[in-house]
């Protein structure tokens, strides 16, 4: 059965441009190889990481959002593990809730656009 999911990676800040990009772009490929069809993709750049992991204090942060059969998600976790410039990462299944919050959070429905609009409305009462 064909379920929604979202993988969040931490790679090595020691990468370069290409070299993230091109492991990035291995995962994607890998996935979709495996029937899986990608819903979104966010990277979120290099942040901090609260504490060092293998010595590092910082890491580049990315997320995909796919669809897929369950058992793809033990061969992309195991490829996660076998990776050295992975950190850290977690996969997990979305409910109809989180699919909706996501797909409500690209509309920029929820967020900062959210609060934004609503201060402006304050203002005018």
């Amino acid at each position: 059965m064909i379920k929604q999911y979202e993988s969040t990676v931490i790679v090595t800040p020691v990468l370069t441009d290409t070299e993230l990009k091109q492991l990035l772009s291995g995962y994607i490929d890998f996935l979709k190889s495996n029937g899986a069809e990608i819903v979104h993709e966010d990277f979120w750049g290099m942040k901090q990481l609260a504490y060092p992991i293998k010595k590092k204090t910082s890491g580049f942060y990315y997320a995909v959002e796919f669809k897929a059969e369950g058992d793809l998600i033990d061969k992309l976790e195991l490829l996660y593990r076998r990776d050295e410039s992975i950190l850290r990462f977690l996969s997990v299944k979305l409910d109809s809730f989180a699919q909706d919050f996501n797909d409500r959070k690209r509309q920029g429905l929820v967020g900062k656009k959210r609060k934004d609009s609503k201060s402006v409305e304050t203002e005018k009462a």
